[in-house]
């Protein structure tokens, strides 16, 4: 089977890598097990991309500008 490779880098690292990924899927020239440690790695890579987005959306809401311009962090709740 194909080896497990932990991808942790950038989003758009890791977002390459799974296009690759998918790529070489649909041309279906790998083996069987390429293909199924390829499918592996892919989901790890969606599920590493998908908890970077929430992480960084969360960020984003986190912030906001206050009336003199400075950053402010604020709950969520307040929105």
């Amino acid at each position: 089977m194909g080896s497990k490779k932990v991808h942790k880098g950038s989003f758009e690292s890791s977002l390459k890598r799974l296009e690759a990924i998918v790529e070489s899927l649909e041309q279906g020239k790998v083996s069987l097990d390429e293909a199924v440690g390829l499918y592996e790695e892919g989901i790890q890579l969606s599920r590493e991309c998908a908890e970077k987005l929430r992480a960084t959306e969360l960020k984003i809401r986190k912030l906001a500008k206050s009336v003199d311009g400075d950053l402010d962090v604020t709950d969520l709740d307040k929105e």
